[in-house]
């Protein structure tokens, strides 16, 4: 990469590996173990640290923080890893941190955006496709499935589950898992229908929609146990992938589903 990319006042690792076509704005700092794809940005005061391997495309905004030590005090040294797959947008004072294990990793996905101060703590896997929007909070070891959104100011306890094509409601505290393609919202947050906008963008026919409309009501509103409710589903609701996820999603799911 030609010197005319970085700008004078960043301090780049010598160790560190660019990839084609990156632009290094002023200020930034890149450690010597980051791996940055092709055609990425780092547009100023911005900081890549620690074992970080960063797909092509990708494009963090000032003061992103990326790739630094957990925040987890249990802690103690190690091998702990950061994978960005490509084409990702960082905003403002965003934070993504490592592993807190030995041999773990902190894994984000592609195509996703990631609005100002949000933060994915140790040990997260998020998925593809996903809008954290300002202030969107990871607590360790979350799983953010495909296509989901987390509102505003909403946390996410560690150790939930968001499930595809799920929206979380500004401000909502997330305690237990949220079953894909609900909205969930409130404190605690719980399911309050399905993701109806989310479903249409994502091109999910009127028929599955409302196969899931009446998969909510059974598991949500009828009063059965889970399990029951998940049976009911099974046995009367009109087999599809994604009502298939639903039923396979709760069954799996170790804190409960947020009900």
């Amino acid at each position: 990469m030609s010197s005319e990319r970085i700008h004078s006042t960043a301090v780049v690792d010598a160790q560190a590996k660019l990839g084609v076509g990156c632009e290094i704005g002023p200020y930034c700092i890149i450690g010597r173990n980051v791996r940055l794809g092709d055609g990425s940005r780092l547009h100023s005061h911005v900081v890549l640290d620690g074992l970080t391997t960063i797909g092509a495309r990708c494009e963090f905004y000032p003061f992103a923080c990326i790739g630094l030590k957990t925040q987890d005090l249990k802690w103690q040294g190690g091998n702990c890893r950061l994978e960005i797959g490509s084409d990702t947008v960082f905003r403002e004072h965003v934070t993504v941190h490592t592993a807190t294990g030995d041999g773990g990793t902190t894994r984000i996905g592609s195509h996703s955006n990631f609005l100002a101060y949000s933060h994915v703590a140790h040990d997260c896997l998020v998925g593809n496709h996903v809008i954290f929007s300002n202030n969107g909070t990871l607590a360790g070891h979350v799983t953010v499935e495909d296509h989901a959104i987390i509102g505003g100011l909403a946390a996410v306890h560690q150790f939930c589950r968001i499930g595809t094509m799920a929206i979380i409601g500004g401000c909502a505290k997330v305690v237990q898992d949220v079953p894909p393609y609900m909205i969930a919202d409130g404190n605690p947050a719980v399911a309050r229908g399905i993701n109806k906008v989310g479903l249409e963008r994502n091109g999910v026919s009127e028929e599955v929609q409302r196969a899931l409309r009446e998969a909510y009501k059974i598991v949500f509103r009828s009063g059965l146990t889970v399990g029951n409710a998940l049976g009911k589903v099974q046995n009367e609701i009109p087999t599809s992938k994604e009502i298939e996820h639903f039923i396979d999603f709760c069954r799996k799911s170790e804190r409960g589903i947020a009900r």
